[in-house]
């Protein structure tokens, strides 16, 4: 007897290899993006098409030598007198006009994930809506009462599959200190929607 063709252990096989494939190509993916965008921003070499337009193509010279320069200057940046150079620029930054609002709220949250002022580290539970409903967060200001709000402290939750987020003010007493996991696995935790398995970081 003929057999007849399976069009749904076709489509199974096809779901299970996009599932191992699709993974791989989308970091694969967002590493050439990263590393070809700031690979073009120092044009070493470069190439003409038949239009005339020149196109960078270090072939990841360029992204090299930025990481170089972004490590040396973090190195330089611990001496003495180079310490003093970047507090000047960063304070002069803070204090010009229009610059401040682009410089200060970027600079607060690069600080806040690298710094040493890092701001995510006390991962909690917050119950945001007063209700039986708990949101992972971390807690980046535990006094709120230049606000007029007191036992309150902001609690910044992340976004699934994204770097946004938002800030909630709450009660003191509407939090969870998470403490059976680290505040990186909770990040880790969030971003990815739940689906992250903890117990595999925790090995």
């Amino acid at each position: 007897m003929e057999k007849k063709f399976d069009y749904r252990k076709m489509l199974q096989y096809f779901l299970q290899g996009l599932l191992i494939l699709a993974p791989i190509a989308i970091t694969i993916y967002a590493i050439f993006f990263v590393v070809s965008t700031i690979d073009s921003w120092i044009p070493i070499f470069s190439v003409t098409d038949a239009n005339g337009v020149q196109h960078v193509r270090n072939y990841g010279l360029g992204f090299i030598l930025i990481i170089i320069a972004i490590i040396t200057l973090g190195y330089f940046s611990s001496f003495f007198i180079t310490a003093r150079i970047v507090s000047f620029l960063d304070k002069l930054m803070q204090k010009t006009p229009g610059i401040k609002h682009i410089y200060g709220p970027t600079r607060d949250f690069f600080e806040a994930f690298a710094g040493d002022k890092k701001k995510f580290t006390q991962n909690v539970l917050a119950n945001v809506d007063d209700n039986d409903v708990w949101r992972m967060g971390f807690i980046t200001q535990n006094d709120m009462s230049d606000f007029g709000l007191i036992n309150y402290i902001a609690v910044y939750v992340p976004m699934a599959y994204s770097v946004a987020g938002n800030v909630y003010i709450i009660p003191k007493s509407r939090i969870k200190p998470i403490t059976n996991i680290t505040s990186a696995q909770t990040m880790k935790f969030a971003v990815s929607g739940g689906v992250t398995d903890i117990s595999e970081d925790a090995g």
